[in-house]
């Protein structure tokens, strides 16, 4: 395993079960190929109702944890409004919050990168999430878990999250590296989902989330994560903007430079391809 003090063992956390100040959190959503080519997401709550870590609650992303106001999926509700939703979850001060997700660790961090913003720090990633959980034959549960309501305090960094125009002004500056987390065919326009026009944000380069964790959903040794960034450009001096389809892998390649890898200025582009790809006035590559 990584060693990182955001990510936890499936070991350690059966070890800290029925702990009072644990909260522990399946944040899966599934996305779905559509008949469209593009992505439908599909709520995760009736896997996690199949079985989930005992002890553990559902966090809906799309249906409690985005702006509903927002033609764009998962956007970024405003900073005090998802603040009342993590604390109506239960998450607060005093609680160590655990978070997994089934499939891959991107919907996990979505959730982790989302409470960074506020500036909760309390929590951590479960590596190999449920899927490790599974193989290693550790218990499971059908029975809901809901916490009580705690106190939380916003404590803004609106900075982690950017929009077009940061990204745009970004093309270009020397100081800069913009990174897809999407997959390279994706990056290139030659395959896979689109969101509009096929590409990428010109200028960026790419280091796919999908890349980023082994078959059974642990992240890859830190040498290895080290080298997949340094490749790119990466340095600790630069300014790093992420983004994906919808702000959910990119959440994944935040993660690891931010806390496995320990750069300072990392942001994710929230609405990523699915704004950018389909207003014309954005530049775009392929190839």
């Amino acid at each position: 395993m990584t060693d990182s003090a955001a990510l936890i063992s499936t070991e350690d956390l059966a070890r800290r079960l029925g702990a009072p100040a644990l909260r522990i959190f399946d944040c899966t959503t599934y996305l779905k190929p559509g008949p469209d080519g593009r992505y439908i997401a599909e709520s995760g709550r009736a896997n996690y109702d199949n079985g989930h870590v005992p002890g553990a609650a559902y966090l809906d992303l799309a249906a409690d944890l985005s702006d509903k106001k927002s033609p764009l999926r998962f956007t970024l509700p405003p900073l005090e409004e998802l603040t009342r939703a993590f604390a109506a979850k239960g998450i607060g001060h005093g609680t160590f919050v655990v978070l997994y997700s089934h499939a891959s660790p991107v919907w996990a961090t979505r959730i982790w990168w989302m409470l960074r913003t506020i500036g909760f720090d309390d929590a951590v990633i479960l590596d190999g999430g449920l899927d490790k959980w599974r193989a290693e034959n550790r218990p499971l549960s059908d029975t809901p878990s809901v916490y009580p309501p705690a106190t939380l305090t916003l404590r803004a960094r609106p900075e982690i999250f950017v929009g077009k125009e940061e990204v745009k002004a970004a093309i270009g500056r020397p100081d800069t590296l913009t990174i897809n987390a999407l997959s390279q065919e994706q990056h290139k326009g030659s395959g896979g989902v689109t969101y509009g026009r096929p590409g990428r944000i010109a200028g960026s380069s790419c280091v796919p989330a999908a890349s980023l964790f082994g078959p059974d959903k642990t992240l890859k040794p830190i040498a290895a994560l080290r080298t997949a960034f340094e490749g790119i450009g990466a340095a600790p001096d630069k300014r790093l903007l992420v983004y994906c389809g919808g702000g959910i892998a990119a959440t994944l390649d935040a993660f690891v430079l931010t806390a496995i890898l320990g750069h300072k200025n990392v942001s994710v582009y929230d609405n990523s391809m699915q704004e950018w790809s389909n207003d014309e006035s954005l530049p775009m590559e392929t190839g």
